[in-house]
């Protein structure tokens, strides 16, 4: 604590205060500080100012503080270097490199496999779906013929199959007759009725050996066509 006057009294903190510190000052009553190029004032409210210097050696303030005007009441300040130092900064260390960050090269390594897969699948999907959407061309009447009959598993799959390929092929009846008797066709036709329409089905018969003559009414010029 310094008296000034025996009148004007003041606490300082920090009590040793160095360049650049914030040095409050209190007062026992409101104070008014004069100003100063020695010193800069922060704050000034009631009895507390808050006032800062960027000279290394104490300084003087003045003011007023109640009814009693001061001078001269020194502030310590005290600098941070060390007697006789020669000023010379210190030297600068080269900074140290850290290590290279690995993770966002690997985030967009990611991203970019994954956009490529995407884009790779949605070209796949849609090929597929160009060609399937693209119409297959219709296989010849015998060929059809054939595979309808190779599948055939019943005297009315036949009889079916039968029909479609002579209403196709519009054969005649000299051609029909060429390859096989009509006993043939009205022997499927027969079976395939009894079995869709009859309460007791087809008469007994060998349906493979049925299939094999069916297969012969293909006139020979439309088989060489068709392949």
């Amino acid at each position: 604590m310094i008296a000034i006057l025996l009148l004007v009294t003041a606490t300082f903190r920090p009590p040793a205060p160095t360049v650049g510190d914030l040095i409050t000052i209190d007062f026992k009553r409101a104070v008014v500080l004069d100003k100063s190029p020695q010193y800069e004032i922060v704050s000034q409210r009631g009895s507390r100012v808050i006032i800062r210097t960027f000279e290394p050696k104490p300084f003087p303030i003045s003011g007023r503080t109640g009814d009693v005007a001061f001078r001269n009441m020194i502030v310590p300040v005290r600098s941070v270097l060390t007697p006789r130092d020669n000023l010379a900064p210190a030297p600068l260390k080269p900074p140290i490199a850290g290590p290279y960050p690995q993770l966002p090269f690997v985030l967009i390594a990611i991203a970019g496999a994954i956009a490529v897969a995407v884009w790779t699948t949605a070209i796949l999907l849609q090929r597929r779906a160009i060609v399937a959407a693209m119409p297959k061309p219709a296989l010849p009447p015998a060929e059809q013929f054939r595979a309808a009959v190779a599948k055939a598993r019943n005297w009315m799959q036949l009889a079916d199959a039968l029909r479609e390929y002579l209403a196709v092929m519009t054969l005649t009846t000299t051609e029909v007759l060429s390859r096989t008797d009509s006993l043939t066709i009205t022997e499927i036709l027969r079976q395939g009725d009894l079995e869709k329409f009859s309460p007791w089905g087809a008469r007994p018969g060998n349906l493979g050996q049925l299939k094999r003559r069916a297969l012969e009414l293909i006139p020979p010029e439309r088989e060489e066509m068709a392949a």
